[in-house]
């Protein structure tokens, strides 16, 4: 199987346990998506671990919802899920000096992966998922608000 994937990197002024307990809450996700697309979580929202499973409530033109599992997780490192595609979303957070490094990847490794490239995905992937990072930095050097506990 060919190997397919698209990264985006950012270091953000951030200590990586901040980031991942961002990533690890489906509920802060349409806070920080880059795409536009996810609108909301469905269902009580938890804190993420391996073999979690969550639904999104998405939209690119029509309403649609993903159910995802977490794939891969190792605690303030690394985080990774897909849906029933299997194309795989996966933070990696390295700490480094003035704070963490942290790599979006969409990895479209599987046969029918393909399928996407003639209509832009991995490339317009690539473009959401900077602004995803950005928008993980705006989040975590932002003040909490009251409630945020």
């Amino acid at each position: 199987m060919a190997h397919r994937s698209v990264s985006a990197t950012r270091v953000i002024d951030a200590a990586p346990s901040v980031i991942f307990d961002l990533l690890a809450d489906p509920a802060k996700h349409p806070l920080i998506d880059g795409s536009g697309h996810v609108q909301a979580s469905r269902g009580p929202s938890q804190r993420l671990a391996l073999g979690s499973t969550f639904s999104m409530d998405m939209r690119e033109g029509l309403p649609y919802f993903t159910k995802n599992r977490v794939v891969e997780f190792e605690e303030d490192r690394r985080i990774a899920w897909h849906h029933f595609a299997q194309f795989i979303w996966r933070y990696e957070l390295e700490p480094v000096d003035g704070g963490t490094k942290v790599t979006e990847t969409f990895d479209y490794s599987v046969p029918w992966g393909v399928t996407i490239i003639p209509l832009g995905y991995p490339e317009r992937n690539r473009t959401a998922m900077e602004k995803t990072l950005e928008r993980i930095a705006e989040v975590v050097a932002a003040p909490p608000t009251p409630g945020d506990g």
